[in-house]
């Protein structure tokens, strides 16, 4: 369809669906992300047909602002609105590139600044209370491993539930995660995140299934899933006395804000962390891994390791 015809409401959904696809099957965003995306979407089909907008292709950048201020009548947070136009500007991206319209209208419309909330954070004494415990069965052990790695390394859940056994090297304290888009990068492990994969990985064959390549795995042998790690995370912070609601994120957080405390190397915390935007990630691309690895071995409080050496020595 040329740039100067006017789309049909058919024509717009296949615009739709087109570029859910995209996200899907050329960005590979997870289905949450897709879905959210798909949400916004609607939404703004929506306004278009309660203010009577002829279409998609006709929009301005009046109608976007008019777009973002009709969320906000409809009680939208400052957040929310600009996640909204975040994805009408990547849809009209995609459009352009396709052909379809021949600007983006959405460039340039920002919305309403909101407080941002502070993410949970555990303190250092906090994570040790949770962490400084010997395990006496064999999913005690597995617990400990998957706590220690994601506050070791700053992972997501969908990270760690991603890993494989060939994704950790123990010999040089690494390990290889799949972050958002797909997108790869090498994290160190510190020392006491590689003693408990170590006690795991001793454990893990009794109660593995054959053949399965997850790193941690549940009762039935199979990977476990985040569900699971949540519940389980849940329940060490109330049997550790911790006083609060745990969640996985929360180490990732915390990992964060450790780090950042003792190092106030932000560039570098947020390459470890992985961040998939590139307004933020392009401006870390001249840090290598060196650099990386001496930061953490400097911050992280649990980190304390040798490079370069095999095992702990422990």
């Amino acid at each position: 369809m040329s740039a100067s015809s006017e789309p049909s409401p058919d024509a717009q959904r296949d615009w739709v669906a087109g570029f859910m696809d995209h996200l899907r099957h050329e960005r590979g965003l997870s289905p949450r992300t897709c879905e959210a995306y798909g949400r916004d979407l609607k939404t703004l089909l929506e306004y278009c047909d309660a203010e009577g907008l002829a279409g998609l292709e006709s929009l301005g950048s009046g109608q976007v602002r008019g777009f973002a201020a009709w969320r906000h009548r409809r009680g939208s947070s400052g957040r929310g609105i600009q996640r909204a136009l975040s994805a009408v500007r990547t849809f009209y991206d995609y459009l352009l590139r396709e052909g379809c319209v021949r600007v983006n209208p959405a460039l340039g419309v920002s919305a309403p600044r909101s407080r941002q909330a502070l993410p949970g954070v555990l303190d250092v004494e906090r994570v040790s209370a949770l962490l400084e415990f010997s395990p006496d069965d064999v999913l005690g052990v597995r617990d400990l491993a998957i706590m220690e790695l994601m506050y070791s390394s700053g992972l997501r859940l969908s990270e760690l539930v991603a890993l494989d056994l060939e994704d950790v090297d123990l010999h040089e304290g690494l390990v290889e995660v799949t972050g958002k888009g797909r997108k790869r990068r090498i994290v160190p492990v510190g020392k006491h995140a590689r003693k408990a994969l170590q006690a795991w990985g001793q454990v893990r064959g009794g109660l593995a299934a054959p053949g399965e390549a997850g790193l941690f795995v549940g009762k039935r042998g199979r990977r476990m899933g985040g569900r699971g790690i949540q519940q389980r995370i849940g329940k060490w912070a109330v049997m550790r006395g911790l006083g609060q609601h745990v969640h996985p994120h929360m180490l990732r957080h915390s990992f964060a804000s450790h780090i950042l405390e003792s190092s106030g190397d932000l560039r570098a915390v947020q390459e470890l962390l992985g961040h998939a935007d590139i307004r933020t990630t392009q401006v870390y691309t001249h840090l290598d891994f060196q650099h990386l690895a001496q930061v953490y071995d400097r911050a992280h409080p649990r980190a304390r390791r040798t490079r370069g050496r095999g095992g702990d020595g422990e």
